[in-house]
């Protein structure tokens, strides 16, 4: 029995769920080139660090994940304080409060991975201080765009998601090499 092909135009639509995943597979794909491209760089560029300059681009990194953190914590409380059903701690009864928690939640998980992994690769790597920079540019553009992204779904909101999180995969990846060098 041969089967009939079937005629694309017949096709049922994609559902909403297999848009969304196939919008988060290509941002995600981007992020990961991205990262890649910015880790060659820095290894590329990356002159060794004497201890203060470690510190110097090791402070640097963490000002920027807590000037985000920071920047999340502020939209929580300035959208509780517009609020009658959120302004006295209330969860779960203002959609832009949700929504500004989860985007302060996610960006902590982020920050506490990139601290980890930046201190990492600052302190194992003389080389890395190219690299570190500019993942934490990196972050800052992630967070952006997944700010922004939010409200408009998991696809909108991918590619930022990714250029947080594969830097600091990376860091990680790179921190590791560094010690069994």
């Amino acid at each position: 029995m041969s089967e009939t092909p079937v005629d694309p135009a017949k096709r049922a639509p994609a559902t909403p769920l297999a848009r969304a995943q196939a919008g988060v597979t290509r941002a995600m794909g981007i992020a990961v080139v991205v990262t890649v491209a910015l880790a060659l760089i820095g290894y590329a560029h990356g002159d060794a660090m004497m201890l203060e300059a470690r510190g110097w681009t090791l402070g640097v990194a963490l000002l920027t994940l807590g000037l985000w953190v920071a920047a999340a914590i502020g939209d929580v409380a300035r959208r509780r304080f517009a609020s009658a059903s959120a302004i006295d701690g209330g969860d779960g009864v203002d959609p832009r409060v949700d929504a500004a928690n989860a985007i302060l939640r996610n960006t902590a998980e982020q920050a506490l991975l990139a601290a980890i992994a930046y201190g990492a690769l600052t302190l194992l790597d003389d080389h890395a201080r190219v690299a570190v920079a500019l993942f934490a540019a990196c972050f800052s553009a992630g967070r952006l765009l997944f700010w922004s992204g939010y409200r408009d779904g998991a696809a909108a909101r991918a590619l930022g998601f990714g250029l947080t999180f594969y830097p600091s995969v990376a860091a990680l990846l790179m921190a590791a090499l560094a010690l069994l060098r």
